[in-house]
């Protein structure tokens, strides 16, 4: 078996030893080769060569964003995952909510193991994603999540400051400096259902998976019922009104059951989600920014990648 190890030397919890490491066991089951990151999209080239050159594996290690620029580098050149190489994931961020979604273990050295026994074994599976389909932009392939509105200003403002001491405190710190200025500026986004049901909301998460992500530890639930083996799951907010805010937040952080309310649009298992605005909002997919837009098409890809788990 041949198989290409993409690290981010920059994502929070790699280092050289740790990547030695895991080079070490991984060239006892298969012939391997390495590629560090130094430029953004490096993964999703590498990956994409991969491809053509015919390998079998391609192991991330690193965070989400390292995850979702591999998986778009694989898919691009080889849209059918049976044909092409299986992804193999060792966690190396922050977050790393792909790798947990999994169930895999967040320590990189337990990771490994259990990525040699799926090698040893052959064992894969078979994992929906969603599409962003940006009006007149690049379509990318989403793990577990994107979002328009104020998730992805949070996300953007963290991607310009981001260094290695990242954390689930930097982002809550950013998300409240930030809520202000959603509550009084904030869009609306018109959101179309394919049963031809539309909505008004002020912001829009779409998840692949849940949870959504988490604070350290603790998983944050928005869509309980979405899996990789589902559709989309849709959390929007028609107001971000103080008492909206509130209500939304003790429910996803002291879950006693799936959110509800009069201002909130929740939905699993969607095929399609087609968001639009009056002035450009900005995207996120999997905590990556993808700037401002007007019209995005979010899609359900069933059984889109193999995963080696």
């Amino acid at each position: 078996m041949r198989a290409l190890l993409v690290v981010n030397p920059q994502a929070t919890a790699t280092s050289a030893a740790g990547r030695d490491v895991l080079a070490h066991a991984l060239a006892s089951d298969v012939r391997l080769e390495i590629v560090e990151t130094s430029y953004r999209g490096h993964a999703a080239d590498a990956a994409a060569r991969a491809v053509a050159d015919g390998f079998d594996l391609v192991v991330a290690h690193g965070g989400d964003g390292t995850v979702n620029e591999v998986v778009n580098g694989l898919l691009s050149q080889c849209p059918d995952p049976v044909d092409g190489p299986s992804l193999g994931v060792v966690p190396g961020g922050s977050a790393n909510v792909f790798a947990r979604a999994l169930g895999l273990p967040r320590d990189p050295v337990e990771a490994t193991h259990r990525l040699l026994l799926a090698i040893e074994s052959g064992s894969r599976r078979q994992v929906g994603l969603g599409l962003a389909e940006p009006a007149g932009a690049d379509s990318r392939w989403f793990t577990f999540n994107a979002g328009l509105g104020w998730d992805a200003d949070v996300v953007a403002e963290v991607e310009r400051r981001r260094d290695k001491t990242a954390s689930p405190l930097l982002y809550a710190s950013i998300a409240l400096a930030n809520y202000l200025q959603q509550m009084l500026t904030a869009t609306d986004l018109r959101i179309e259902l394919p049963d031809g049901t539309r909505e008004t909301t002020r912001l829009a998460f779409v998840s692949n998976t849940d949870p959504w992500t988490y604070l350290g530890g603790k998983p944050i639930h928005m869509n309980p019922d979405c899996s990789f083996d589902g559709g989309l799951g849709l959390f929007a907010l028609r107001s971000l009104a103080p008492p909206t805010i509130a209500r939304t937040l003790s429910q996803i952080l002291l879950p006693l059951g799936p959110p509800s309310g009069g201002n909130l649009l929740r939905l699993d298992d969607v095929a399609e989600i087609r968001v639009t605005a009056e002035r450009p909002v900005r995207l996120q997919v999997d905590g990556d920014d993808l700037g401002e837009h007007r019209e995005v098409k979010f899609s359900s890809v069933p059984k889109a990648l193999r995963v080696a788990v």
